[in-house]
């Protein structure tokens, strides 16, 4: 059997009226979200209210190397300067206990020449942990406890040196300051490589070396 045609018009039917109705436009309220990672590669991301922070203690070189610069100097100096001080203490102590700060004695001979107050110990001490070289100021043979604690300066200096200037070094090494020298194009591209839509973008080295 045909259809009956239908005496009205087609633009007039139901389905042309409602094509032909005005769409109110939908608007989507914007919510300005975060970001996770920001345009410039920096993560937003704070620690807070972090349990166990003793782990951190555990691995401390990797810890100064993470710190900030500010920080970073703070503790060298307060490390160089702690232990010119502990070790100015010591010789203070080795000319007390041999008699060295007795005026009396002057004339008679000393673990360390011309220290004759904790002043001119933390200069010895000083001048012993930064190898600068003794001036009037120097180590005898005349005690044994002297020699020992010279020893032990040097041995600790050269701790606190390695590590202090490695933390430095590392600082200045990391890798996300290599990062300043990669650039990326402004535009991208969705192309069909292979059946599959790929991503595409470019990426220059500007320097020659692919350390």
């Amino acid at each position: 059997m045909l259809a009956r045609k239908s005496i009205i018009p087609e633009e007039f039917g139901l389905p042309g009226l409602v094509s032909r109705m005005p769409r109110k436009p939908v608007f989507r309220d914007r919510v300005n979200k975060a970001r996770f990672i920001a345009k410039n590669g920096s993560c937003n991301l704070a620690h807070k209210n972090i349990r166990e922070q003793g782990r951190f203690l555990q691995d401390v070189f990797t810890t100064l190397v993470d710190l900030k610069w500010r920080f970073t100097l703070v503790i060298f100096t307060t490390t160089f300067v702690s232990s010119w001080l502990l070790f100015a203490m010591s010789w203070w102590l080795v000319a007390f206990a041999h008699g060295d700060l007795d005026p009396e004695r002057e004339n008679l001979s000393h673990c360390v020449t011309d220290v004759k107050s904790f002043t001119s110990a933390f200069l010895f001490s000083i001048e012993v942990q930064v190898t600068i070289g003794f001036g009037g100021r120097m180590i005898t043979e005349q005690c044994l406890a002297a020699i020992m604690v010279l020893i032990l300066q040097n041995i600790v200096g050269l701790i606190i040196n390695a590590v202090m200037l490695g933390c430095i070094f590392m600082k200045t090494a990391q890798s996300n300051r290599r990062a300043e020298t990669l650039i990326f194009s402004r535009h991208a591209v969705i192309a069909v490589r292979n059946n599959c839509l790929c991503f595409m973008i470019r990426i220059g080295d500007l320097r020659k070396s692919m350390i």
